[in-house]
């Protein structure tokens, strides 16, 4: 050996490290070289590799419409290269210089993944080629022999890791082991499969396997309690290089290779890089309705552009809320085989200090005081379930799983959350990992209303136990309506079960203060309520407080009404309505006041998801008494128009028109249209300078769709004044 091939020789070797033998192999896309001749010893003189078994080339069946994506159920994945799934034997054929002779001749398949591929970490799989097939181990058998070709069946581990393995053939020759080339045409990708049952994502029901892993688009429910809104979301797991992107964003965690079979570490590393906090992740969270130097989270009408932007800058895609994170995340887990669906919880707890009580301080008017009140109510929090088992868990914790990819709360020093089990949640367990102590109090937390008496003691006004986590729910199997999964969470309100899953929890550590050392006197014989009259965004409407008077007495009232434009996190941006007014409340009666709302009160400080919040307190004069009671509501928001022209077939051109009329008393500035519909047309943006008051705007945009049945088109319209403006269409795209 020369003396520069030596030193090329010493350079490629990794740098020396005390700590470990070999460099951290957590890159999927990193390989190193595998010889092509690999000698015993001495090759003798005469040795010819043309004189011995040859590999002449290895046919994938890889197409879509061929037999391994066909029975993989991953014919939708566009990309050229094959795609199966663990536990679930696939076909190959391989072709040889001559006919192979099972007496005389002999070779193996290699899989590799990542650099320093080893046996004993999964990344380096070498496949005999046996007589049968056992369930679920690695193995390959020969299905049938013509001329020179042979026809292999082979099976992957059910327990295999997941990601982009390389191919090799090896041949066993008397002086040495002759390999194929490296060639990326036989790049296989192997996925989690919830159709074999060793898998640890299997899920048993054919309709839920095609909502929840092969179904490419899906909705979000926001709004609020009173007001559930839905929106469509394209997950896109599908479409080109997303893929790629998913399994780009386990290296970016630095997921050890090794770990890449157990979708537990999977959805865990996730949910940190989900988000860009301490780690550089896809999403940028912005919660305070400025978004410069990015898109608007309200903006966004799917997960692909979000993905692919990542995979290629590298850098966190600005901004994202919760919706944005979930719907990602949604895209990761469907895309890499587990499933995975999208959960909405109406009035979620973000409970500072996870002591199952969010507190609001009034002050001596009734109002809250914001510089002491440091919990807030989210009108709704969107996180993930992910199905998979729980072996690190007792027998009963496995099934659904909560992760949730939006920046709250740290977890192990990183902003994380889950996977927590539906199961141990629901029936107070939470001392199972991992954060069911922080998941158990977004559902299940109690509001304090709290006033500070000057001596500093608190004195409870009113302690509301049903407001929180009151409905659950995610997308329906098989349609676009809304279900109700309130019951998976939680038992009954007031129920025994419900108790004592409460003790559970508090036995396992999550904090709650008793109510028996505060001092709470509630006001039994005087109740008050009040309605927020719907309202289109733009317009005038009223609230209506009314009060029950239960007893024979007279009282008086001095009554409050605040109303805050909020974030949808249940941040007040400000408060833009202040009115008092005093109320006789006859013996044994009821009495109703009506408070209106103007809407030139309300335009200027609008935010984007049109939220309100009104606090009422009264006081009553005789007693001494508080009644106080909130409410969140949300304006109409005016949607966009979607229609086709042309003949809907797929490869052939049509038209997609969006219309929208502005329904505000200002002309809207800055407007920025999207489009798009998995298998119709890729993202397209437009943008227009303004749109004056009462005036329509029409875009019509050419596509030609290429993949035929039932597709979802998606727009969303964004401005400086308005946003969170969509609008959506049903297409069936026919074969040609």
């Amino acid at each position: 050996m020369s003396e520069t091939t030596r030193a090329n020789e010493e350079n490629k070797k990794p740098p020396l490290n005390g700590r470990r033998a070999l460099p951290p192999n957590n890159s999927n896309d990193e390989e190193n070289e595998v010889p092509e001749v690999d000698p015993f010893g001495l090759i003798p003189r005469g040795f010819d590799p043309k004189d011995y078994l040859r590999v002449v080339d290895i046919y994938m069946y890889k197409d879509p419409h061929e037999v391994n994506k066909q029975q993989h159920h991953t014919d939708k994945y566009y990309n050229p290269r094959l795609i199966v799934r663990r536990g679930q034997p696939f076909q190959i054929r391989i072709d040889f210089n001559r006919p192979y002779r099972p007496e005389t001749d002999q070779f193996w398949l290699e899989f590799l993944m990542g650099r320093y591929p080893q046996q004993n970490k999964g990344t380096y799989i070498p496949i005999l080629v046996g007589n049968a097939l056992k369930p679920g181990e690695w193995g390959a058998k020969i299905t049938r022999r013509e001329n020179n070709s042979i026809h292999l069946s082979i099976m992957p581990s059910a327990t295999c890791i997941i990601g982009k393995f390389r191919l090799y053939v090896a041949v066993l020759t008397p002086f040495a082991i002759l390999r194929t080339r490296r060639n990326p045409a036989t790049d296989t990708y192997i996925l989690f499969n919830p159709w074999c049952q060793q898998d640890a994502v299997y899920l048993d029901d054919e309709r839920e396997r095609e909502e929840y892993v092969l179904n490419d688009v899906g909705i979000v429910f926001h709004g609020n309690i009173e007001d559930v809104k839905s929106r469509s979301w394209s997950y896109g797991q599908f479409e080109e290089t997303v893929l790629d992107a998913c399994l780009f964003l386990m290296d970016k965690a630095e997921l050890e290779l090794s770990g890449r079979g157990n979708p537990i570490k999977i959805c865990r590393v996730a949910s940190a890089v989900i988000n860009s906090r301490d780690d550089n992740g896809v999403i940028a969270g912005s919660w305070n309705n400025s978004y410069d130097n990015g898109v608007a989270p309200s903006a966004w009408t799917g997960s692909v552009d979000i993905l692919l932007e990542y995979y290629s800058s590298k850098q966190p895609v600005r901004y994202g809320q919760c919706w944005v994170f979930a719907g990602v995340f949604n895209t990761f887990l469907r895309c890499l085989g587990i499933p995975a669906r999208l959960i909405t919880n109406y009035s979620s707890a973000h409970d500072n200090n996870a002591n199952l009580r969010l507190d609001f301080f009034l002050d001596d008017e009734g109002k809250v005081d914001t510089k002491l009140t440091k919990d807030s109510v989210w009108n709704y929090h969107c996180w993930n379930e992910a199905w998979m088992t729980r072996p690190d868990l007792p027998v009963g914790f496995g099934g659904w799983q909560v992760v949730d990819g939006t920046p709250q709360e740290t977890s192990d020093g990183m902003y994380r959350c889950g996977p927590a089990s539906v199961q141990a949640i629901k029936h107070g367990h939470v001392c199972f990992q991992f954060d069911a102590p922080f998941v158990y109090a977004e559902v299940n937390s109690d509001i304090f209303f709290l006033r500070m008496e000057k001596n500093g003691t608190q004195v409870v006004e009113k302690i509301d136990t049903a407001h929180i986590g009151q409905l659950i729910v995610t997308k329906e199997v098989g349609g676009d309506g809304m279900m109700e999964i309130t019951e998976e969470y939680k038992f009954r309100e007031g129920t025994d079960e419900e108790r004592l899953a409460l003790e559970t929890a508090v036995m396992y550590g999550v904090k709650k203060q008793t109510t028996q050392d505060i001092q709470y006197q509630p006001q039994t014989d005087i109740d008050m309520d009040f309605q927020v009259q719907k309202a289109v965004l733009g317009n005038d409407f009223k609230v209506t407080i009314t009060f029950r008077n239960r007893s024979r007495n007279s009282y008086t009232a001095t009554a409050y009404l605040s109303g805050n434009i909020v974030f949808y996190t249940g941040v007040t941006k400000s408060e833009f309505k202040k009115h008092s007014f005093s109320a006789k409340l006859e013996p044994s009666s009821s009495s109703s006041f009506d408070v209106v709302i103007k809407s030139s009160e309300y335009m200027s400080d609008l935010l984007e998801q049109a939220s309100f919040h009104f606090f009422v307190t009264a006081r009553i004069n005789e007693t001494g008494k508080i009644l106080a009671m909130q409410k969140a509501t949300i304006l109409e928001i005016p949607t966009l128009r979607i229609k086709t022209k042309g003949e809907l077939v797929a490869g052939r051109e049509m038209s997609v028109i969006v219309e929208f009329t502005n329904p505000l008393k200002q002309t809207l500035e800055n407007v920025t249209l999207r489009l798009e519909g998995p298998g119709v047309l890729r993202t397209i943006k437009k943008e227009f300078r303004s749109i004056p008051m009462n005036s329509t705007l029409t875009w019509e945009v050419k596509c030609i769709p290429t993949r035929p049945g039932l597709r979802k088109l998606i727009a969303s319209l964004n401005s400086d004044a308005l946003r969170h403006v969509y609008g959506e269409l049903n297409v069936q795209i026919q074969k040609p």
